[in-house]
């Protein structure tokens, strides 16, 4: 199964345009879709999720016209938007039961063992009676996942969802989202580079509505092989580095900017050859 995106575009109202032609194919597994804040994910998620149209282009979930036959999209989807509310006062088995009626299972011992089985994989089974706005935010997410695999899902999106956790909920949720991704589409929208480096066989990275890069990240870090160069360098220095070299990034260490480079050959000046990182290739694509 796969999803395929063509000639999507979306331009606002304010004359922002978020997607320009944007086409991108996307099989069964785990896809990271990666960009700076305003890049167009959200967007792209949104359109997905049939929750805006677009104004042009066209997205298939294998047969299915996602923009044309929106209700049938709906019924194979689980969403997990970045942000989410809940009842107040609602435990995680009633919300869960809830949100089960909405999509479509009626049958009330159906639901009981569905809504327990979900909480079981989530690990909030004992959870179940707590209030979800009582939630930690690790936990919410994992209801979050919870309530998007509800009805066997083809097609699972979930955005920024690691967003503020503590590194020990972010295994959690790693964990989760590679055992979902076995057998489905699963979409993962970040900022977070570190999220697709650990969960994502494929990946694209877009910025400004277009697409910079697709394919698997190890591909990505191979390609950039032998043209990383990196340095410390004082701060009063920084600029004249970034008006002499292709300085992709740097940031501060011990006080000090850490710069990575990229070059061909070696640029010399003490610079030192490392193994290039996704977060190399994210910027190297960035600031082509």
């Amino acid at each position: 199964m796969k999803l395929q995106i063509r000639n999507l575009s979306k331009t606002y109202s304010n004359g922002v345009k978020a997607l320009d032609n944007l086409s991108l194919d996307i099989p069964t597994g785990m896809f990271g879709l990666l960009g700076p804040n305003g890049a167009g994910k959200s967007t792209l998620m949104r359109t997905i999720a049939t929750l805006q149209e677009a104004d042009s282009g066209s997205v298939f979930l294998a047969e299915l016209d996602v923009l044309k036959n929106k209700m049938e999209l709906r019924k194979v989807l689980g969403y997990l938007p970045q942000e989410f509310g809940v009842y107040p006062g609602a435990t995680a088995f009633s919300l869960l039961n809830h949100l089960a009626v909405l999509k479509g299972v009626i049958k009330k011992s159906d639901r009981k063992e569905l809504v327990n089985a979900l909480l079981e994989r989530v690990n909030l089974f004992e959870k179940r009676n707590k209030a979800v706005s009582s939630f930690s935010g690790g936990m919410r997410q994992r209801f979050g996942i919870a309530q998007a695999l509800i009805g066997d899902p083809r097609l699972v999106i979930v955005d920024e969802p690691t967003a503020g956790l503590d590194p020990g909920e972010r295994n959690r949720f790693y964990n989760l989202l590679s055992e979902i991704g076995e057998q489905v589409i699963v979409i993962l929208s970040t900022h977070i580079v570190e999220d697709v480096r650990e969960l994502c066989s494929n990946m694209a990275i877009i910025n400004e509505g277009q697409l910079l890069y697709t394919g698997s990240p190890k591909d990505a870090m191979q390609a950039l092989g032998g043209q990383i160069w990196e340095k410390t360098v004082d701060k009063p220095s920084l600029a004249a580095y970034q008006r002499a070299y292709q300085v992709i990034s740097n940031k501060l260490v011990a006080g000090q900017p850490l710069i990575h480079v990229y070059s061909k050959t070696d640029p010399g000046n003490g610079f030192e050859s490392v193994k290039a990182s996704l977060e190399d290739v994210f910027f190297w694509e960035m600031s082509r």
